[in-house]
């Protein structure tokens, strides 16, 4: 079972408020997402701490019920 685009964008909007998020289901099937994200808490980190951030957001539905996601992280 996999996780609706809302779900995704509602456990990112928990963590980082301010986040302009835009996801894309790559393969129609809920588990294959590309995600472009902006947000002030990514500035001054590498991309490694930034993806870190996003997949903590996720509250470990990564790997579980999410399984894949491309992701785009943007300072804002």
């Amino acid at each position: 079972m996999g996780l609706k685009i809302k779900e995704i964008e509602d456990l990112i909007k928990e963590a980082m408020p301010d986040a302009e998020i835009s996801i894309e289901d790559l393969a129609g099937d809920e588990n294959h997402y590309s995600a472009t994200i902006k947000s002030k808490i990514f500035s001054g980190k590498s991309k490694v701490e930034q993806h870190k951030i996003v997949y903590k957001a996720l509250k470990g539905k990564m790997g579980t019920e999410l399984h894949a996601l491309a992701l785009n992280t943007i300072e804002g």
